[in-house]
């Protein structure tokens, strides 16, 4: 996972240097056994790698994943519980029936799993999801999408290592930009514009 970091880190030095310092270093061994004990299952290992290194970002409105943050083990256990409370309240259910999603084939049709992972945040609850509970045509570990007001669930990569890639790579690629307001952002977004 050193690689990964390494070739996103030095975009970071020659397009937006100042993303550098809203790092976090790694993560330490108690905090992500606690995400694991909380969520019942191993996280994979090649999100534990990845945050060994860095423990996402400090909330800032810089964001590192298309304007969205790269939560930190804390902030995914707080998105995980507010999630995991309109679960339990009942929200996803109407008239005692629950609320299904429109998922790819591969992802379970629930409006929300406990077993989906944010590791991203746009702060209006959407995010990128490690998927731990697929659907028998998907695979554990898949990125998927989730937004709080659609019901559309998305496969975005097989795996976080996957996902790491192609999004490293699009951003070393120029698919992706530095906008001061925004951080790292998609080229053709409606976000692209100097500030």
């Amino acid at each position: 996972m050193q690689q990964y970091w390494n070739r996103w880190e030095n975009w970071m030095q020659q397009h937006a240097p100042r993303l550098l310092n809203i790092l976090h270093p790694g993560v330490t061994p108690e905090a992500m056994e606690a995400l694991e004990k909380l969520i019942g299952t191993a996280m994979p290992a090649s999100f534990k790698a990845f945050y060994a290194l860095h423990n996402g970002q400090q909330k800032a409105r810089a964001g590192l994943v298309d304007a969205d943050q790269l939560l930190s083990v804390e902030d995914i256990t707080v998105q995980w519980h507010h999630w995991k409370d309109l679960l339990d309240a009942g929200t996803f259910t109407w008239h005692e029936e629950p609320i299904l999603a429109t998922p790819d084939t591969g992802i379970k049709n629930d409006w929300w799993n406990p077993l989906w992972i944010p590791f991203t945040g746009d702060g209006f609850g959407n995010h990128l999801c490690i998927d731990l509970d697929p659907a028998p045509e998907g695979r554990r570990g898949q990125v998927i999408t989730l937004w709080h007001d659609d019901s559309h669930r998305a496969i975005v990569a097989g795996s976080f290592e996957e996902w790491l890639q192609d999004y490293i790579s699009a951003v070393e690629r120029g698919d992706y930009i530095f906008v001061k307001r925004w951080g790292i952002v998609h080229k053709d977004t409606f976000l692209n514009y100097n500030d």
